[in-house]
């Protein structure tokens, strides 16, 4: 599957496959984009992480946790902190403020101590509420 098929069969047919009609749009804007060169992929590996973030959320759909994901998982970058997760968020109320909500300077303050290996501290609190062995 090639961005410029993607953009040629169009939301509709993904939709047709089992995506939600908005998640089709959002693959076929994000199709647009790579098949128009739109985005800077080869130059991702030598942008720091703010600045793939701001490539990749000019999509639509593409949110900064999504860019964040991204940065873990595919680019495999060590030092992401994705403050807008829910499970980092949880993990981090249960094991470090007694299970009460912390505010984002709090959690920044503590985190801060993590680097250069806050994503890798985050896999771990991930894993923490949920123990059960998963394969990445």
């Amino acid at each position: 599957m090639t961005p410029a098929a993607v953009v040629r069969h169009g939301a509709a047919r993904l939709a047709r496959c089992g995506l939600s009609r908005r998640k089709a749009e959002y693959c076929v804007d994000l199709a647009r984009h790579f098949r128009d060169g739109l985005l800077r992929e080869e130059e991702w590996a030598a942008m720091d992480d703010t600045a793939v973030i701001e490539d990749l959320v000019r999509v639509r759909g593409v949110g900064r946790w999504t860019a964040e994901m991204f940065l873990m998982f595919n680019l495999l970058r060590p030092d992401v902190l994705p403050l807008g997760d829910i499970g980092l968020q949880r993990a981090i109320s249960l094991h470090y403020f007694d299970g009460e909500a912390a505010d984002l300077d709090a959690v920044r303050e503590l985190a801060a101590s993590w680097a250069p290996w806050r994503s890798v501290a985050t896999w771990y609190l991930w894993r923490s509420l949920d123990p059960v062995p998963v394969e990445y």
